[in-house]
């Protein structure tokens, strides 16, 4: 973890402290872990964490977390009806969960989180395995620009851009391309989060280009989610007035390249 309390203070680790967990707060003596290899952050004396949906933290992780402000930052989310608790990533003060996920994860636990938080994204590491990006680029270029939404795409075969693991989330689903290592910014695909929308409108699979400092700003404003859903009903309301469907084929508009 990121943080623990400290003289009842949200405190990063530093050599020598001694901290509260903010999911428990039984352990009174958290560990400031400060070591030269792993990022600093703080450890039950078990090295087990009290949170089952906790992963070890990345470099990814902790700069996706430091571009929102330290009170939104590992906050603790409690189900007012059955008690269960977990830390969110990032938890706005409008109430958004925002969850980064570097490593693999089960679809179960995919939709305990969707159903736990409700409002909620993921931001998923799109550089983790080496052949996401290229599959994703590959994919790209038979994505159906859509002419009233500029930046929008259609797809029928979603698969080939994103991993199958995503493909039925319940909730808006973002992919980070970029990481913190140097690449080829030469490719501006890694540029934007791609965000692949839930459900589908007639069918297709709706898939958007969102500039990083876009996605912070509308999340500290806005619910990721209502704006989806109502986005797709517009789009599925336009395809029934004019007899489009993913079973036809794409619109006849001039594929993206």
């Amino acid at each position: 973890m990121k943080f623990a309390l400290v003289n009842g203070v949200k405190t990063e680790a530093q050599p020598g402290l001694k901290g509260i967990c903010l999911y428990c707060e039984k352990d009174r003596d958290m560990i400031a872990k400060c070591g030269k290899v792993k990022i600093w952050h703080w450890a039950h004396k078990s090295n087990v964490s009290c949170d089952p949906w906790w992963e070890n933290e990345r470099e990814w992780h902790r700069a996706w977390k430091n571009r929102f402000p330290v009170e939104w930052q590992e906050n603790r989310h409690v189900d007012s009806t059955t008690g269960e608790k977990h830390i969110a990533d990032i938890k706005t003060a409008a109430g958004l969960v925002i969850e980064f996920q570097h490593s693999a994860i089960q679809p179960a636990e995919v939709q305990s989180r969707e159903a736990f938080y409700k409002n909620m994204v993921w931001v998923i590491d799109g550089t983790r395995l080496k052949g996401d990006f290229p599959s994703f680029c590959k994919g790209f270029r038979e994505l159906s620009p859509l002419k009233i939404m500029p930046g929008v795409f259609l797809s029928l075969s979603p698969n080939k851009c994103f991993p199958a693991s995503w493909l039925n989330s319940s909730v808006p689903i973002y992919f980070d391309f970029q990481g913190v290592n140097p690449i080829n910014q030469t490719d501006r695909l890694r540029d934007p989060l791609w965000c692949l929308f839930p459900g589908r409108a007639e069918g297709f699979a709706v898939v958007a280009g969102v500039p990083r400092e876009d996605f912070i700003k509308f999340s500290a404003q806005n619910t990721h989610l209502l704006f989806a859903r109502e986005m797709l009903s517009n789009i599925s309301q336009v395809f029934r007035e004019k007899g489009i469907s993913a079973s036809r084929g794409y619109p006849k508009v001039a594929p993206c390249r």
